[in-house]
């Protein structure tokens, strides 16, 4: 299966918040990487990363980071590909400085920015992105979505 969605993340310390965007990528039978790219700490990496993205096949990137969460904007300015942001939620301001960081990107940079922990939504708005042009992933989202659907009680009950 060819890889088109890259997720990247500033530490090992963002893992949790990232791997939910795998298993969601798992479940729908999207083939992604993971890497650890520090916008600060791993510079040179970030900048091969990005220049390489497209030509190795890549079609959506994933990027979270915490506090100052550099990571989704520096990587947007090294390539075409739309990458989603996930701000990683912070001891300091509970993920509102990773927010805050991702959502304020200048003009012509652009990153779909997740809410605060957000992975999940993450993988599953890159596979929607991918699936407008592949029917049978579409299908498998729209079957997801039922099943989401059919799990929602229609009355509440005690547990």
């Amino acid at each position: 299966m060819t890889v088109k969605v890259g997720i990247i993340m500033g530490s090992q310390s963002d893992w949790p918040t990232m791997k939910p965007a795998c298993e969601i990528l798992d479940t729908l039978g999207v083939a992604y990487e993971t890497k650890i790219v520090s916008a600060h700490r791993t510079p040179d990496r970030l900048w091969d990363y990005g220049k390489t993205a497209a030509d190795r096949g890549l079609q959506v990137i994933i990027a979270g980071a915490g506090g100052a969460a550099h990571l989704p904007g520096m990587m947007a300015s090294k390539t075409r590909i739309p990458v989603i942001g996930v701000p990683v939620e912070t001891r300091a301001l509970n993920g509102l400085d990773s927010l805050y960081s991702i959502l304020q990107m200048p003009r012509g940079f652009p990153v779909a920015t997740m809410a605060i922990g957000g992975g999940m939504n993450a993988g599953l708005m890159a596979a929607q992105m991918l699936a407008t042009t592949d029917a049978t992933l579409a299908a498998r989202i729209d079957a997801w979505r039922d099943a989401l659907t059919a799990s929602i009680p229609q009355e509440p009950r005690d547990d």
